[in-house]
Formats: structure tokens, sequence, C-alpha cells
């Protein structure tokens, strides 16, 4: 027996997490960048590189396949 391929998190760190549960509340780029502390290139990186490996065409779309796949809400975002 193999064992099992956690697909809910493919790849996904706590930081991306983060990243998504901003994403999902509504907040842009740079305010994201803001309320982590990095920079905003290095959040439109992160955010691209998300939407490739979730599969998703658009932001909105990334939000939702996040949801689809159980990654919102599972770290604190310190608001």
């Amino acid at each position: 027996m193999t064992p099992e391929c956690d697909t809910t998190n493919p790849g996904i760190d706590a930081n991306d997490q983060k990243i998504l549960n901003l994403l999902y509340e509504g907040l842009n780029d740079a305010s994201i960048a803001r309320h982590l502390g990095v920079g905003h290139r290095t959040v439109q990186r992160k955010v691209q590189r998300l939407m490739e490996l979730l599969e998703a065409n658009g932001r909105v779309a990334l939000g939702a396949r996040a949801q689809e796949l159980g990654l919102l809400g599972s770290t604190d975002t310190d608001h």
C-alpha cells in the first residue's frame, strides 16, 4: 500500500495560507504586502505561483479553489 498523498495541501505552506486568507478577504497585493511585512513584488510573485499551483486562472478563481481545497481559515492572519 502506498502512503496517502495530501491533495488538500499541494505544496502550500503557512505563509501561502496567510496570503490566500488575505486575498480571500479582498485585500490587494499592496495591502497584503504591508500586512505581512514583505515587498509588493514578493506578494505578486507568490500569488502568481499559487495560481499556477492551484490551477486558477485569476484571483477570484484562486480564492474559490483555495476554499474548495480547504486551505482557508487555517492560519491566524493577525488582524
